[in-house]
């Protein structure tokens, strides 16, 4: 199950960085042209904060149940913060994660208060960008490669 529920983690990444991507797209190009926030911007941003609360989701399930790594971890806690790797995946990953899902949900909220395009705009930049930045940063890519 452990197996299955992590490869389901990776590949659900791959579809959250799609979607970071996509929006940060939109809103480049929103901001270099002046353009109004459309509809399918507003979507992009929200498909974005919905793949990131899935996977976080799913990313607690393996925390709390699933990861021998973090039963491993709460075991001896302070063994754990020792090790460069074990911390990264006890502590490092899950905390950041969390503030990325937060920066993309404040985004969410931030541009249905927001009347102007041109901040919609910037907003979804910023904070998917600040979001996407923080992702990448805890990874744990020597597991995944």
């Amino acid at each position: 199950m452990y197996s299955i529920v992590t490869n389901v983690h990776i590949a659900l990444f791959v579809v959250v960085f799609i979607l970071g991507i996509n929006v940060i797209v939109r809103a480049l190009r929103g901001q270099s042209n002046n353009s109004l926030f459309t509809d399918s911007d507003r979507k992009a941003g929200l498909f974005f904060m919905i793949s990131l609360h899935t996977q976080l989701l799913i990313g607690l399930a393996l925390y709390f149940f699933l990861s021998p790594v973090t039963t491993a971890a709460f075991a001896d806690f302070g063994a754990a913060m020792k090790d460069p790797a074990t911390r990264l995946l006890a502590v490092e990953h899950i905390s950041v994660n969390i503030i990325a899902v937060v920066l993309a949900t404040v985004n969410n909220a931030k541009n249905k208060k927001a009347i102007a395009d041109a901040a919609k705009h910037k907003n979804a930049l910023i904070f998917t960008l600040a979001a996407l930045v923080l992702i990448l940063s805890r990874i744990p890519w020597s597991r995944i490669f």
